[in-house]
C-alpha cells in the first residue's frame, strides 16, 4: 500500500499541475479551449489497459540526463493521465464562473488579465476545483493499480492482486486483502484531499 500510495501521490501531483495549467491556458485563449478541449475529453476514451504497456515500453527507452527511467515512473504517468482530466475540466469551469459584471468591474479598475485571474477567477474556481481534486485523487489510485497490473510493476497493490489471483482457488482471502488494500489507499488519498479542502476553506473563510 505504501508503494502504491507514493506512486499515486506523484501521479496526482503531476496530473493536478498539468490540469491547472491547461485550464488557465484555455481560459486565457478561447482558441485554445476550442482546439484542446475536444482532445482532452477524447483522451479519456483510450483504454487504460492498452495504454499502460505502451507507456512502460516508451519509458524504458528514456534517459533524463543521468536519471534512468524507472518502471514506477510509467505507473505514475498513467495515474497523472487519469488525474489531469477532472482537474482541467473543473478548473476551467471555475475560472469561467465569475459573472460578466464582475469581470467588467475588474476591467473598470484597469486590472490586467493576470490580476483578474488572481483576485477574481481563482477564488471563484475553488468550489469547482475541490470536487475535481477528489475525483482526481480517486482516478490516480485507479490508474496506479491498473497500471501496476498491466505493466507487472512489483512492490504495489496491483502486483499483489496478480500474485494472489493465481492462488485464489486455494486461498481467496489473500486476494480480498489486496483489493481491500487498494480501497484503503483510495481512502487515504481522499482524506488527504479533504484536509486540503478544509485548509483552503479556512483560508478563504477568513478572507471572505
Amino acid at each position: 500500500m505504501w508503494f502504491s500510495l507514493r506512486v499515486a501521490l506523484a501521479g496526482f501531483g503531476v496530473g493536478v499541475a498539468v490540469g491547472v495549467l491547461l485550464a488557465v491556458a484555455m481560459a486565457r485563449l478561447r482558441v485554445l479551449e476550442r482546439g484542446l478541449l475536444p482532445y482532452v475529453i477524447a483522451s479519456q476514451t483510450v483504454p487504460l489497459v492498452a495504454l499502460a504497456p505502451l507507456v512502460a515500453g516508451w519509458g524504458g527507452r528514456l534517459h533524463l540526463g543521468g536519471l534512468e527511467w524507472q518502471r514506477w515512473m510509467s505507473v505514475a504517468l498513467i495515474a497523472a493521465y487519469l488525474a489531469f482530466f477532472p482537474v482541467a475540466v473543473g478548473m476551467l469551469r471555475g475560472l469561467q464562473a465569475p459573472a460578466a459584471e464582475s469581470v467588467e468591474l475588474m476591467r473598470s479598475y484597469a486590472a490586467s488579465w493576470w490580476q483578474t485571474l488572481i483576485r477574481l477567477r481563482l477564488p471563484a474556481s475553488v468550489p469547482y476545483l475541490m470536487p475535481a481534486l477528489r475525483l482526481a485523487a480517486a482516478s490516480a489510485v485507479i490508474g496506479t493499480v491498473v497500471a501496476e497490473i498491466s505493466t507487472g510493476t512489483r512492490g504495489g497493490v496491483g502486483r499483489l492482486i496478480i500474485d494472489y489471483s493465481m492462488s485464489a482457488s486455494s486461498d481467496a482471502t489473500r486476494l480480498y486483502d489486496a483489493v481491500l488494500g487498494a480501497a484503503v489507499t483510495g481512502l487515504v488519498m481522499a482524506a488527504a484531499v479533504a484536509l486540503l479542502e478544509a485548509a483552503v476553506g479556512r483560508r478563504w473563510g477568513r478572507h471572505a
